[in-house]
């Protein structure tokens, strides 16, 4: 029996995730792999350490191989968490990354993170050069501002409860991953608040 083993380029097996997550939005060629994975490249965070910082220039559109990051705003000292990213999902704060001005949000790594970054004149090559580079930008581009803006208006219309319980919906998946304090943060209350909160709602089932 003849058996045929097929080696993808080194570049390429490491870049798989991100592939499969762009081959979900658009059909990719040979040519167009070839392509991504000359423009992406990658990079090491360990925890603690920020993708962004405030003030700084959000230079990079940032695909997660793996690890998960948090998005905050700080104001006088305070920390006001409002968004968080899991591995197969793309970050960026579009408001510094399209313009080029600083950003007034912080991306801080919640545990060693892989990731694989493109910058902003390499994303105007990602558009030209493949095939369906332009409808990928835009698809992509829509998630985030809808699961971004979503998330950060329930925190001025919504009661702690309710976020609390939405958080769990849009999170059941990494809720254990996530320190109670950010959590409690991302709800808009005090640690002691969540608990009252977690306790009252695991009373009524």
């Amino acid at each position: 029996m003849l058996v045929v083993i097929l080696y993808l380029p080194q570049s390429e097996f490491l870049m798989e995730l991100l592939l499969n997550t762009i081959r979900s939005y658009v059909p990719l060629s040979a040519r167009d792999e070839k392509i991504i994975c000359s423009l992406f490249h990658k990079k090491h965070y360990k925890k603690g350490d920020h993708l962004l910082e405030s003030g700084n220039i959000c230079r990079y559109i940032t695909f997660i191989d793996t690890g998960l990051v948090r998005y905050y705003l700080s104001n006088d000292g305070e920390e006001q968490t409002n968004y968080f990213n899991k591995e197969k999902e793309f970050i960026c704060y579009y408001m510094s990354f399209l313009p080029q001005t600083p950003s007034n949000v912080n991306i801080q790594a919640l545990e060693d993170t892989t990731v694989y970054v493109i910058s902003f004149n390499d994303i105007q090559k990602f558009y030209k050069e493949v095939e369906h580079g332009e409808r990928f930008g835009r698809l992509a581009i829509e998630q985030v501002f809808v699961n971004v803006i979503s998330q950060m208006g329930s925190l001025y219309t919504d009661p702690p409860e309710v976020r609390y319980q939405k958080f769990i919906s849009n999170y059941a998946d990494i809720v254990q991953r996530i320190p109670q304090y950010y959590i409690a943060s991302y709800v808009g209350i005090k640690p002691q608040s969540l608990s009252r909160i977690r306790r009252r709602i695991a009373g009524m089932r």
